[in-house]
């Protein structure tokens, strides 16, 4: 193992700054499987290095791209005895201490979320498949009151094409993927427009539901986003929870991101949680935990009917009848990983408070972040007062000359091939920006300057160079 340590110490850039086709070249020369056994060691020192070289190291403080955390130790170190272990989550007899952990952990969070002793909850493997149970529970919910129509057994009822589901026009890409999956068409999602903060309108939304309702249409679900994949934005909880018990509709809240301010002292900003039917959060993220590792809550355990099945050789109903847990019960998994031991390992060893502190100072540096842009005469944050921990920006040169939105593309590319500051793209309003999204708290402001300054430098050589970088 001493190659792998030795690569890990000398990346001292948060990626190597290799071409696609350096790195495709690299990795398809060790990839040869040969019939004879070989000694670890020697496959680790040929394959292992290149692939460690040339990966985007998440811990270092200049990598500030996406919302991809540095895991702590613990959760390594967690995910060594999960693999050890090799428990599978869906039987008790395949996982007998393994599931009390789960159960612990399960209800630590909900607790932790504001929900009663009739919560219940599940592992995932993150935002897109918790968002999609959430989804799967209010749907068949709403057939089953409002046509008695089981549909995990009848399947979907004759007017489920009149079915609509309710999001912000910033809420997360695996909504419609999941109303795609579940059989609705992503034409059954209506986005909602958002108000200066990005957040969803509440106005607007009542005014569609009404206008739902006069067309004939079933609007069944809510979903809420709190902390957007782009600005951290946190639609207002209290509100919308208001709205959906005014129309009897379900109220899910996507809370991946904004999930780690139960941990904070920032936690005031998801006021209304508790008031959601079911929720999502991702412990890959705020937590930082290695990928992957969500949850998915529900206020009322009762809905994991929806998709409770039971085989003879795995949770057989006598099993139940005896009060045998098989949580297979709760899950659209079979199989699946003890997830729930590193987030107790990591829990257990930091405390909440340490953690929390740690949330913070990631709010801190952002909030000064975008102080540090506003006094730049040619950075423009498009939320100078960030609600989490990203900042979106755009770089318009002072001269105002050029193509700023291919200029602010050249600059993300040409960043990420330097390999030494990692930032993200993204469009606001049909123009290209670029991302700033701190979880680490080792980034400090001095960290983030020095990214801006990269910014300037490269912006300065691209517009001389006429933009020498490949479009693709």
């Amino acid at each position: 193992m001493q190659t792998f340590t030795e690569t890990f110490k000398q990346a001292d850039h948060p990626f190597s700054g290799a071409q696609p086709e350096e790195i495709r070249r690299q990795i398809e020369a060790v990839m040869d499987i040969t019939e004879e056994a070989r000694p670890f060691q020697d496959v680790l020192k040929e394959a292992v290095q290149p692939v460690i070289r040339d990966s985007l190291h998440v811990s270092h403080e200049k990598s500030m791209a996406h919302l991809h955390c540095p895991p702590l130790l613990t959760g390594i170190a967690g995910e060594l005895l999960i693999g050890a272990l090799n428990q599978s989550m869906d039987s008790w007899d395949q996982s007998p201490a393994a599931t009390y952990v789960e159960e612990a952990m399960i209800r630590y969070w909900t607790s932790r979320a504001g929900y009663g002793n009739q919560a219940d909850g599940v592992f995932t493997s993150g935002g897109t498949q918790s968002n999609y149970m959430g989804l799967l529970l209010a749907r068949d919910a709403f057939c089953q009151k409002n046509w008695n129509q089981n549909v995990q057994k009848q399947g979907l009822p004759e007017g489920f094409t009149k079915l609509r589901v309710l999001c912000s026009e910033e809420a997360h890409f695996s909504v419609k993927k999941a109303a795609a999956q579940l059989g609705l068409g992503e034409k059954a999602v209506v986005s909602v427009p958002v108000d200066e903060e990005h957040r969803m309108d509440c106005s607007a939304l009542r005014q569609i539901i009404m206008e739902m309702e006069e067309q004939e249409l079933l609007p069944f679900a809510v979903f809420a986003t709190s902390g957007t994949t782009d600005f951290g934005s946190l639609d207002p909880l209290e509100e919308l929870a208001d709205i959906c018990r005014e129309n009897d509709i379900w109220f899910h809240v996507d809370a991946a991101y904004g999930g780690g301010l139960l941990l904070s002292s920032h936690r005031h900003k998801l006021a209304g949680l508790e008031q959601a039917d079911s929720m999502t959060l991702d412990f890959h993220k705020w937590l930082y935990q290695p990928i992957s590792s969500g949850v998915f809550l529900l206020k009322d355990s009762d809905h994991f009917k929806w998709i409770a099945h039971h085989a003879d050789y795995l949770n057989p109903e006598q099993d139940e009848q005896e009060g045998v847990l098989n949580l297979v019960n709760k899950s659209v998994q079979t199989t699946r990983r003890f997830d729930a031991l590193k987030i107790f390992l990591t829990l257990k060893t930091l405390g909440t408070d340490l953690i929390g502190s740690m949330i913070d100072q990631t709010i801190e540096t952002a909030r000064l972040a975008a102080q540090e842009m506003t006094r730049r005469s040619a950075f423009y944050p498009a939320n100078p007062e960030p609600q989490l921990s990203a900042v979106v920006f755009q770089y318009r040169p002072d001269d105002g000359d050029g193509d700023v939105d291919r200029l602010n593309r050249r600059l993300q590319q040409a960043l990420f091939q330097d390999g030494r500051a990692v930032v993200a793209k993204t469009k606001v309003h049909g123009e290209t920006h670029l991302k700033l999204t701190i979880l680490n708290p080792r980034t400090s402001i001095d960290d983030v300057k020095d990214v801006l300054d990269r910014v300037e430098q490269t912006a300065v050589q691209q517009r001389k160079e006429g933009g020498s970088l490949d479009e693709s």
